[in-house]
């Protein structure tokens, strides 16, 4: 489905509602392998979900599939969705705070605000930090933080070269006073992260 270094979705990619449902089965079959390599969990809580042109027409089409709103619909969904698909250096993540129980959900989130800047990828001597997603204020001016962050690392060429490098030891850390954690990043995950770039191809290909 995906051409290389597609970094947004038209409508001409959306797919008529009648054949998507044909095939829906197997594209979520699809995507559930897919997103096994591109999820990293950081401390009990936390877990970021990295996106791309697949993930977010994906997103689309089941939007489309379920709430049936037509073109005014597909507009909206490419105006929200669009945004999240890397551009060619960078990485992008749906950051979620999983937590079930609604109360300690609440208590966990007052007071964690401003936890979206304070993200960061480390390797090789590097450090790319988590820019928020710039759609909506997602910390409340009393403190508290939302559930769901989009974030956005950029990285330089030579960022993107180490990256790349097979076996390199990544590390993704939350530095926030009330949650402070990290996770090295998984190689089938680099990996899977390292064909997120543009340019030339990566090393271990």
């Amino acid at each position: 489905m995906m051409t290389k270094e597609q970094h947004e979705i038209t409508p001409a990619d959306i797919m008529p509602m009648d054949e998507y449902a044909q095939i829906r089965a197997r594209r979520r079959k699809a995507m559930s392998e897919l997103k096994k390599n591109r999820r990293v969990a950081v401390g009990p809580d936390a877990t970021f979900y990295f996106e791309c042109y697949e993930t977010m027409w994906h997103q689309v089409q089941e939007m489309l599939h379920i709430e049936k709103g037509g073109p005014q619909q597909i507009a909206d969904d490419l105006a929200a969705y669009n945004p999240l698909i890397p551009k060619g250096s960078e990485l992008v993540a749906t950051l979620m705070f999983e937590i079930d129980d609604a109360e300690r959900r609440t208590r966990f989130l007052d007071g964690l605000g401003g936890v979206e800047e304070t993200v960061a990828i480390r390797f090789g001597g590097e450090t790319v930090r988590g820019i928020p997603e710039e759609d909506v204020d997602r910390t409340t001016a009393g403190g508290k933080a939302s559930s769901i962050q989009f974030l956005h690392f950029p990285f330089t060429a030579d960022q993107v070269e180490k990256f790349r490098t097979p076996g390199a030891r990544i590390t993704l850390g939350i530095e926030h006073a009330k949650y402070g954690h990290m996770a090295v990043m998984p190689e089938e995950v680099r990996s899977a992260l390292a064909g997120d770039f543009d340019g030339q191809a990566s090393l271990e290909e």
